[in-house]
Parts: structure tokens; C-alpha cells; sequence
């Protein structure tokens, strides 16, 4: 089943995600509905908290890109339970965009290697080194279950400028092919 996507400033987005257990209802499902879900909106990563769940999941495929980055190619996972154990101190900077700010792409700096720390989809605890691209795509996951969006990570200038597009979002002003909820108008 496709999940609606939640748009920028909706609270969940800003929340902890939770750990779950391996008995967390209807986990299975999710993750499926997550991927189906990443797959008709076309994206590569997609947090639990993005379709309104506050829980410590992220699905990633990023086999789309594989063609620009090989070594994606192949690279599909899910991470429950994820924590980052390491960063090198080597930062690059990169274009990102997310499925939550649609239609706003920033260049963001991270650190180009990471260890992580996460169960697989059967529950193994695994701890393993990413680096390059699928490092960026992970820490913009991983962001997401600490409750971080992209756009906190740019400079202040830039976050200025998009300012205005971001509150679009926030209200619904925005054009996507995907279903989408936005936080609720407040009242007066």
C-alpha cells in the first residue's frame, strides 16, 4: 500500500524516532508499504517518520543511481534500530533532496565514511562501514530517526533563500505526484 509522505514541517519530522522491538506490530507490512511507497514517489531512502511513524527505521534502494555511482549498484537494505558508531573526518559536500522538502535540492556537507551500527530486515545485529555516496545516503536516513531534516545542515544564506519555498511546502503550495500530508493550518 502506498503511504502518504509527510511534508516539511510537520512535527514528526522534528521528533526522536523510538527503538522498536523485533515484535513492533505490523513491522513487516511497513516496510513494505515503505518501499512501495519510496518506489511510486521515486526515491532511493525513505525514513519510517516520513510516513508519520516516530520509530528508528529507514529503507534505502539506491540502485537508480548505480549508473552515476556503480558502487550502488545492488545496494538495497533496510536498518532498523540504527546508530552511527563512527565519522571520518573527511567532509564532501553534496547535491541532496528529500521526498518531505519536495522540489529543493542543496548542497550538503558530511563526512565522507561512516560505521553503523543496525539490525537487518531478519534482525541480525550488524556493524558495518559505508563510504561515499551510500555513506550520504544513510546519514540523510539516519538523520531523519533523530529528527533532522537536510536543510538544517546548509548555510544560512541558503536556508534564507529557500525560506519562502519551505513554507510553501508547509501549507501545501507545492506540485508533487505523490500524495502528501501537511501540518494542520493553526487556528486563531
Amino acid at each position: 500500500m502506498i503511504l502518504p509522505i509527510v511534508a516539511y514541517g510537520h512535527p514528526v519530522l522534528k521528533k526522536m524516532s523510538e527503538e522498536i522491538q523485533q515484535d513492533h506490530p505490523g513491522l513487516n507490512e511497513l516496510i513494505n508499504n515503505m518501499f512501495e511507497t519510496m518506489y511510486s514517489s521515486g526515491g532511493i531512502g525513505l525514513a519510517a517518520s516520513q510516513v508519520n511513524h516516530s520509530i528508528r527505521l529507514f529503507i534505502i534502494d539506491a540502485n537508480p543511481m548505480a549508473e552515476d555511482f556503480p558502487e550502488l549498484k545492488g545496494f538495497k537494505q533496510v536498518f532498523i534500530n540504527p546508530y552511527i558508531l563512527e565519522e571520518s573526518n573527511e567532509i564532501v559536500s553534496a547535491e541532496e533532496g528529500c521526498l518531505s522538502i519536495p522540489n529543493i535540492r542543496e548542497s550538503v556537507p558530511r563526512p565522507n565514511e561512516i560505521v553503523l551500527e543496525y539490525y537487518d530486515n531478519d534482525w541480525n545485529l550488524v556493524e558495518q562501514r559505508f563510504k561515499g555516496y551510500a555513506a550520504r545516503v544513510i546519514q540523510h536516513e539516519y538523520d531523519h530517526v533523530e529528527g533532522i531534516l537536510f536543510v538544517e545542515k546548509i548555510s544560512p544564506l541558503r536556508k534564507t533563500l529557500i525560506s519562502r519555498k519551505l513554507k510553501e511546502i508547509s501549507i501545501g503550495k507545492v506540485d508533487v505526484d505523490y500524495k502528501m500530508i501537511f501540518p494542520q493550518k493553526k487556528r486563531n
